[in-house]
């Protein structure tokens, strides 16, 4: 029986997969809308900057900070 369940719960997943698969329509991101004003595209080093070093830093210095017990408590 152990078996059995274990087929028929693969079957209803794959099967609510495919269904909200092919139910899904595209995002239709490449149609404009009347006020869409996309900002211009960022360069591989700004990008990088932004989404891996900043973070990367701020994630450092709190790590610091808490490291070294950054409170001054009386």
């Amino acid at each position: 029986m152990d078996k059995k369940n274990a087929l028929r719960a693969g079957a209803v997943a794959a099967g609510t997969t495919l269904m909200m698969l092919l139910m899904s329509s595209p995002a239709l991101a490449l149609t404009r809308d009347d006020g869409d004003d996309p900002a211009p595209k960022l360069e591989v080093v700004e990008t990088l900057g932004l989404f891996v070093a900043a973070p990367l830093v701020l994630f450092l210095v709190i790590a610091g900070r808490v490291a070294r017990g950054g409170h001054r408590g009386p």
